[in-house]
């Protein structure tokens, strides 16, 4: 993972200072961009923070070798649960937050009840039921 943490880094040494060249440039009075721009950079930071802790926690890759093979790269890539509901409820449940915004905010408040319990059932979706571990 050392390409990808590369090309996040690099994203962040670009944002953050075009960020503050822009906060000079507009005399800092147009802060949607001066706070797009930087946070936009903080983003990449959080990511190359991540790919960094995970490349090194998990080791080189096929691809991140210069003799990987294709077929090293084959078999079991995580753990996914194809049958799991709770993934369609919370989008269902971020698409009326949204709804919410456009229309009322009671629909909305509805929405966050709703996504609280989504995401709380996906979390602990393997400590209760037959799929428990």
């Amino acid at each position: 993972m050392k390409v990808e943490t590369f090309l996040f880094s690099l994203y962040v040494f670009f944002f953050v200072p075009v960020g503050t060249i822009y906060g000079f440039v507009t005399g800092w009075s147009e802060w949607v961009g001066i706070l797009g721009l930087i946070l936009i950079g903080g983003l990449a930071g959080m990511i190359t923070f991540y790919l960094g802790f995970a490349g090194r926690r998990i080791g080189a890759r096929p691809e991140d070798r210069l003799d990987g093979e294709i077929h090293e790269g084959a078999g079991e890539q995580g753990h996914f649960s194809p049958w799991s509901w709770w993934p369609l409820i919370l989008g269902l449940a971020c698409a009326t937050a949204f709804l919410g915004l456009a229309v009322g905010w009671w629909i909305f408040y509805i929405a966050a009840v709703l996504g609280v319990v989504a995401l709380i059932g996906w979390v602990y979706e393997y400590s209760r039921g037959v799929h428990a571990h």
